[in-house]
C-alpha cells in the first residue's frame, strides 16, 4: 500500500511540474516574433512561410504565397539582411489571438561594411494560436524615416 501511495504522489508531482513548465503565451509569442526575425536574417523563405498562417493577409491584400515571394525577391536582392527591433514589443493577448506592435530597423546590403539600404518601419502584426504554435495572420508596416 505504501509503494502505491508513493507512486501516486510521484505522478501528481510530475503532472504539476509539467503544468508549471508550460511556456506562458506571452513568452511563446515573443519567441515566435524572434523566430520570424531569425528566419528573415537567415534568408530562409521556408521558415518565414512556416510561421505564416494559411490565411495570412498583408498590405494590399498580399496572401501567404505573396509574402513568401516578397521574402524570396528581397533575399535575392540583398546578400545581407538585418532586422533590429527598436524598443519594446507592445503585446496584447486575448485567448488565442494576439497583436504585437514594434518599430524595426531593416537593413539590406551586398556584403560590405555598411548596408546599401536601411529604413525604420512601424510594424503591426496579428497572431493566432494554432495547435500550440503562434502563427502570423496579418502584418502591416509603414516607413518611419
Amino acid at each position: 500500500m505504501r509503494i502505491q501511495y508513493q507512486r501516486v504522489v510521484f505522478l501528481v508531482v510530475c503532472a504539476l511540474l509539467a503544468a508549471c513548465a508550460r511556456t506562458p503565451p506571452e513568452q511563446q509569442l515573443r519567441e515566435a516574433v524572434a523566430a520570424m526575425q531569425a528566419a528573415i536574417e537567415a534568408r530562409d523563405v521556408s521558415q518565414v512561410r512556416g510561421l505564416l498562417a494559411d490565411d495570412f493577409i498583408g498590405p494590399g491584400g498580399m496572401d501567404r504565397s505573396g509574402a513568401a515571394r516578397l521574402a524570396q525577391v528581397t533575399f535575392m536582392r540583398h546578400r545581407d539582411i538585418g532586422v533590429a527591433i527598436v524598443g519594446p514589443l507592445d503585446l496584447t493577448i486575448s485567448d488565442d489571438r494576439a497583436s504585437v506592435r514594434f518599430d524595426a530597423a531593416l537593413t539590406g546590403g551586398s556584403g560590405g561594411f555598411l548596408p546599401d539600404r536601411a529604413r525604420l518601419h512601424s510594424v503591426e502584426t496579428g497572431w493566432r494560436l494554432e495547435g500550440g504554435e503562434w502563427r502570423l495572420v496579418s502584418a502591416t508596416w509603414d516607413p518611419r524615416l
